[in-house]
């Protein structure tokens, strides 16, 4: 009776073998870039300086510096407003640092897959 699936010899054949040391290596990377993205900062101003926001790789914010001149108690919302700005373009270099090391990571793979 003969053997079902599998491969002759039960081995896996070399181009298989050598997909799954491929991918093994891609994981390392990607877990130390992501380790290093994690660390790394970004940082963004709004207002023409008057608010900078600094948030690392992994999106957790640092740290906000709000200038003196642009605390005005009438006009909270306007600084709320410049908080937000900084803070979300901080955070979009900080996607896009990440989405540039997994594109060069995986060559451009996986983009537009249907699964």
């Amino acid at each position: 009776m003969a053997k079902r699936g599998g491969f002759p010899g039960g081995g896996m054949p070399g181009n298989m073998s050598n997909l799954m040391k491929q991918a093994q290596r891609m994981q390392r990377q990607m877990e130390e870039n992501q380790k290093e993205l994690e660390t790394r900062e970004f940082s963004a101003k709004s207002g023409g300086g008057a608010v900078e926001a600094v948030v690392f790789g992994n999106k957790n914010l640092k740290s906000i510096t709000i200038s003196p001149e642009a605390v005005d108690p009438d006009d909270v919302e306007m600084l709320q407003d410049m908080i937000v700005a900084a803070v979300n373009e901080a955070m979009k270099q900080a996607d896009e640092a990440s989405g540039q090391m997994m594109s060069s990571l995986t060559g451009g793979l996986g983009g537009g897959l249907p699964f």
